[in-house]
């Protein structure tokens, strides 16, 4: 391991803490030369071969996530110009759908209103595998543009659980101050917690991790009140 890592083995711990400590600890390993994004970990008790336990939504940070992302929205009529004054990078009718259709992916998330998604779905084998096609359940199709644009600006995480049933997500910069990351990370907690499926069984969240792009993981404990 580098120097760095080894200096942050030596304050690491197998023990499990709570939320504020656990920040208060990854605060404390040695920096990189970036600013790092610090994500969440959760391993969740449903079997994710279900299509009824898949684990899917978004939920809008109150300190964002410290980067700005480019939202596009494919929308009809007064709904492009709600999309623009709203702050998106790009807005547009047939015009944008086919624009992507001939290989343009300058955004980072893409948002459509219920009447445009019939129209997108021509390009849904390009955004699909890129996990970038609009969905209800992440609140991307939506009539409601200005809200979800302002949000998605402002730093709204989608998240999902994977193959394993976890969910990754980013909750912030190690450069936020230890209220900021502990504050985002219980709305995340909060939100996957609510998300439980009814049909899930046992324990629900198993398992719980922050950790920096650079930096070891610290485990939380899984019983507390977030």
């Amino acid at each position: 391991m580098s120097k760095r890592m080894n200096e942050a083995a030596k304050l690491s711990s197998p023990k499990l803490y709570k939320l504020d400590e656990a920040v208060a600890l990854l605060k404390k390993f040695p920096k990189a030369k970036f600013d790092e994004t610090v994500e969440a970990h959760i391993r969740l008790g449903i079997d994710p071969k279900q299509s009824d336990q898949i684990i899917r939504g978004a939920v809008a940070m109150p300190h964002g996530i410290g980067k700005t992302r480019k939202v596009a929205v494919v929308a009809k009529g007064e709904k492009v110009k709600e999309a623009e004054m709203a702050g998106a990078n790009t807005a547009g009718s047939d015009e944008l759908i086919e624009k992507i259709a001939k290989g343009w992916m300058d955004f980072d998330v893409l948002v459509a209103t219920p009447d445009a998604m019939k129209d997108l779905a021509k390009v849904g084998k390009t955004l699909g595998p890129k996990g970038l096609m609009p969905n209800p359940k992440t609140g991307t199709v939506t009539f409601d543009i200005a809200k979800t644009v302002k949000e998605l600006k402002a730093g709204r995480v989608e998240y999902k659980n994977d193959s394993y049933g976890i969910v990754h997500a980013a909750v912030g910069k190690i450069s936020f101050d230890d209220t900021k990351l502990v504050e985002n990370i219980r709305v995340l907690m909060d939100a996957i917690a609510r998300a439980k499926p009814s049909t899930a069984k046992g324990v629900y969240i198993k398992s719980a991790t922050i950790a920096s792009t650079m930096s070891p993981g610290v485990k939380l404990d899984p019983a507390q009140k977030f």
